[in-house]
């Protein structure tokens, strides 16, 4: 009988945006791993996952979850926990993994899906959507994403502020996600692109110490990692103008 992994979307940090599939597919597992950085401190995910399932069901694996200039550390910490993964899957037919926002969006579970298939051939690999972190900003803050016929463009800085830019002097509506590090950056792009107006950032979505601020506030400082920008498209010609 072929074990099963499921890369289960707990959403952006509110354990109340977890779907019902999400808490079911949670609590059907044998076993929840959650992913941790190197130093051991709790992330989003795992605190999500504790408010459904009890805390020894969970399963705590070490990920090089920000290391993007050393390429062997990368893959080695890749390679350990895709191995740590597989071990739990040949004990236990039924895996869950967790992941923040949505487990085909930027996510870690690519990477350790793409491991676990070729360590244990003929696991079933599975996916549950999940509430993304530009969902829950443009409820908090009221930014509509798209209208019409818009594009939507998603943007990770990561990438560098240059794929931003030329996102921003694009139609529709841009959203950038982990640009923390560069935000005095994304400030300089937004006002080149003159995409300020209206524009929103949020950090720590559902949290004690949530932030949803205009981007016209951006003053340069650093923000945290995951913070998310949504710069709207230029609407004009009232209401229903875009279809």
């Amino acid at each position: 009988m072929s074990s099963r992994l499921v890369g289960v979307g707990v959403g952006p940090g509110d354990p109340e945006l977890v779907t019902v599939k999400g808490v079911g597919a949670l609590r059907a597992a044998e076993v929840v791993v959650v992913p941790v950085m190197d130093t051991g401190e709790r992330g989003r995910a795992e605190a999500t996952v504790l408010h459904y399932v009890p805390e020894e069901k969970v399963v705590r694996v070490v990920f090089a979850l920000n290391e993007r200039t050393d390429r062997a550390r990368r893959e080695a910490a890749w390679d350990a926990a895709g191995e740590r993964v597989a071990g739990l899957l040949r004990l236990h037919a039924h895996v869950a993994f967790a992941t923040i926002g949505d487990p085909n969006v930027y996510s870690t579970f690519t990477y350790l899906a793409q491991t676990v298939a070729e360590a244990v051939p003929g696991t079933v690999i599975e996916t549950v959507p999940g509430i993304t972190a530009m969902q829950d900003l443009a409820a908090r803050s009221g930014a509509v994403l798209t209208e019409g016929t818009e594009p939507l463009t998603l943007v990770p800085v990561t990438a560098g502020a240059g794929v931003l830019k030329e996102a921003l002097n694009g139609p529709g509506t841009v959203v950038a996600y982990k640009f923390g590090r560069q935000a005095a950056e994304v400030a300089e792009a937004l006002r080149e692109s003159g995409r300020l107006e209206g524009a929103v950032w949020g950090s720590a979505l559902g949290l004690p110490e949530e932030s949803v601020r205009p981007a016209a506030e951006l003053d340069g400082a650093p923000l945290p990692y995951l913070s998310t920008l949504i710069a709207p498209a230029r609407r004009e010609g009232g209401r229903g103008g875009k279809l």
